[in-house]
């Protein structure tokens, strides 16, 4: 539960422009991680490994590679990025060994549960009451946008939710008994997306919300009946909810002309970049220190990311650092489908192909690797 107020604390502090929360948020996570290794190390047992694990150890050591050979055109930010992964690395790790026994992956996956639930109704209101640019009603954001609780990105939001959703559709599906509150928290993450206003995040969601419960039945988990009530309760559910708090500023960011044309002109800048540097890259970081020199328009806007995190990574880490990210999205698959909860991990993976969820804010990223750990886990323990 230690473990699950850190990451729960990185995420509510997430909007913090300052160092000073993501440090304490970091400095916390490799504390719990030196004082795991300790105790493995005086009771005399082996540190082990995971393929993902030693993943997400060569993304951080390709970091400090790019630095040390100078193939990064800004250390600096190469080694914050860097750090950013070792620590993804110490959640990954630390909820693998900590969910070795099925009752502590269940306590983690319901403390989540809980508090994305409470987070998705202070999204709510803030998103309605909430002055543009202030987050919690009281600290200002770094962008005049409306909030969603902590998060002063809508798209942020979503992969957040998205990667929690098919936590609440499994209990409700698996808890017969408790199957009416888990269905409405679902429905109420839901209907916090479609209030945010993001597409992506509207659609991953409520695909999300119809291929759950077809994999289920697809595992023998309940028979026909059961699953045309499930679907037809999530479609009433979803309706009620998106009608409650509001579909229409949704529907007019559908009816935006050429909505993805900007993000198509970043991805063919970022390709352009990986192919100028395609086995080393710019530097982990660095996007946004490379990308003017590849800009196909000038409107005097900052861009700081590629709205697309592969092709980020490609031009950032080169060849070698987007085959590290598809083979960490590729061992996901069969585990994710199999354990069904797990469905969001790779609805954040997908988001990430119009969107940024693992860039900027890197305890979101943290939080989305550390769900994969109790994956891994539970994996593990099937096996096992």
């Amino acid at each position: 539960m230690y473990l699950a107020a850190v990451l729960f604390f990185g995420i509510i502090t997430q909007w913090v422009e300052a160092r000073w929360a993501l440090t304490i948020f970091q400095v916390a996570l490799l504390a719990l991680a030196a004082t795991s290794v300790v105790k493995r190390l005086r009771s005399g047992l082996p540190i082990g490994h995971h393929p993902v694990g030693l993943l997400l150890a060569g993304a951080a050591a390709w970091g400090l590679i790019q630095v040390t050979v100078g193939q990064t055109v800004y250390p600096l930010r190469t080694l914050e990025t860097t750090l950013d992964w070792t620590v993804n690395l110490v959640a990954f790790s630390l909820v693998l060994e900590l969910g070795r026994r099925a009752k502590e992956r269940e306590r983690f996956l319901n403390s989540a549960l809980v508090f994305a639930s409470v987070l998705s109704l202070c999204a709510i209101f803030t998103l309605l009451t909430s002055p543009p640019g202030k987050v919690f009603w009281l600290f200002d954001s770094s962008a005049g946008l409306a909030t969603l609780g902590p998060f002063a990105y809508k798209n942020q939001y979503a992969a957040f939710v998205e990667v929690v959703l098919p936590v609440a559709m499994f209990r409700a599906i698996c808890n017969r008994r408790r199957w009416l509150p888990y269905s409405l928290i679902a429905a109420m993450l839901f209907g916090s997306v479609v209030a945010s206003g993001s597409r992506g995040g509207v659609v991953l969601c409520f695909l999300e919300m119809l291929i759950v419960p077809v994999i289920a039945f697809a595992q023998n988990r309940f028979g026909g009946a059961s699953l045309a009530r499930v679907l037809m309760g999530n479609l009433i559910l979803v309706g009620t909810l998106a009608a409650i708090v509001g579909w229409q500023p949704l529907w007019q960011r559908f009816e935006e002309p050429h909505p993805y044309a900007l993000r198509r002109d970043l991805a063919e800048s970022s390709l352009q970049m990986l192919h100028d540097r395609p086995w080393s890259g710019f530097g982990l970081g660095t996007w946004s220190s490379a990308y003017p020199g590849y800009a196909r328009y000038d409107d005097g806007t900052f861009v700081n990311q590629a709205h697309n995190d592969w092709v980020q990574w490609a031009a950032e880490g080169g060849i070698p650092f987007l085959m590290i990210m598809l083979a960490t999205a590729g061992w996901t698959i069969r585990p994710a489908v199999c354990a069904i909860w797990g469905i969001g991990i790779l609805a954040v993976f997908l988001h990430a192909v119009v969107d940024y969820p693992f860039q900027q804010r890197p305890a979101l990223g943290t939080f989305v690797f550390a769900l994969l750990g109790i994956l891994a886990a539970e994996q593990r323990s099937s096996i096992g």
